[in-house]
Parts: C-alpha cells; structure tokens; sequence
C-alpha cells in the first residue's frame, strides 16, 4: 500500500515538469501531508536554482550576498516543512501501541527531503543526458540517471516500510527539531553583536 496520493516521487516529478514550464512564484502548504510535500519540495527547487545562481562568475558581490540571502531563508522553510511532514504524520499515527516498536534514526519528512533532492538530481541529470553535445558526457550522464532511479527507488521502499512498521506497531519515529541557530539573532553571535553594537 502507499500512504500517498500519488506516490512521493511522481508527486515530486509531476511538480517539476510543472514549474519548469512555468515556475510558480510560491507553493504554500495546505490541511494534507501531500500538499506539505509539495511546498517542501518547492523549496528544494527554489535552492537548487539559486545555488546555480550563486556560482556565477560576472555579477556582482552585492547580487551574490542577496541570493546568499535568499538560500538562508529558502532552507529555513525547507526545514520547517520537514518538521511539518513529521507532525502531519504523527499525528496519522496517534494512539498506535508502541510498546514493542523500536526507533528509527531518521523520521520521514528527512527521507521525503532527500527524496525531493534526488528528483531534482535525475531531472538535470537526465537533461544533460539528453541536451548536451559531446556524446561521451551525455552517455555518462544517462548512466548517472539510471543510478539516481534505483537510489530513490531504494529510498522510497525503505520510507514506505517504515510507516507501514509504525502502522503495524513495529517501528516509530520522533519528530526532531532542528534549531537553527544562525537565523536567530538572539543566538548567533554574529548578529548578537551586530545588535549590541547598534549598528
């Protein structure tokens, strides 16, 4: 059984196309776990593009700062919506006997996550496989391609046997806050001192 509609990778593939073709300024999260995988893996995309951004060569310092700006919060909101797919689903789980369960290291909103990053992979991977003009480069992408599948093929059974275990009683997570402090300028102490300094 899958616990998603449609499955996570073809959600995550579906969105791409989508915003590839026409990139949304945003995606919100709605009421459903599905919807909170969406926005989540928006921010994904978000960041893979401004991470291209940041690596170019003939702009500004000043432009550079703002996109590195802009990579700050988008992962911030990434994270919080890994936090937000946990809950979401915890809160599916409530009441199950886990007594007997034994503890995952990761919850599923980080395998969601990782997942997110893997479509994103395949889908330039596979671009290059299928764009670029030196053969040998683009035959070692297509091979690349076919390595990312099974990965997030591999990944996806391992995330729906864990909420299928937590179903069953047998396996649980907890949702992990992340804190991060470097957004905070209450504990970072660059912008603690920035702060108390006035300027």
């Amino acid at each position: 059984m899958s616990f998603f509609d449609p499955q996570v990778p073809e959600q995550h593939d579906l969105a791409l196309k989508s915003w590839y073709a026409a990139k949304p300024e945003a995606i919100e999260p709605g009421p459903t776990v599905d919807s909170i995988v969406l926005a989540q893996h928006f921010r994904n995309f978000s960041l893979w593009n401004l991470e291209d951004e940041a690596r170019r060569r003939n702009v500004t310092d000043q432009y550079i700062a703002e996109i590195k700006r802009a990579i700050d919060k988008t992962n911030q909101s990434r994270n919080d919506l890994v936090e937000r797919i946990d809950q979401a689903l915890l809160t599916q789980f409530d009441g199950i006997n886990l007594a007997q369960a034994e503890q995952h290291s990761e919850t599923a909103g980080m395998m969601i996550d990782r997942l997110s990053i893997l479509s994103l992979k395949i889908w330039h991977m596979n671009l290059n496989a299928t764009t670029l003009k030196d053969p040998a480069l683009a035959a070692e992408c297509a091979q690349k391609v076919t390595v990312l599948k099974t990965q997030r093929q591999d990944l996806y059974a391992c995330l729906e046997r864990l909420l299928e275990q937590f179903q069953n009683g047998q396996r649980f997570f907890k949702s992990y806050k992340q804190f991060k402090q470097y957004n905070d300028p209450r504990l970072n102490p660059a912008l603690r001192a920035e702060a108390e300094s006035g300027q």
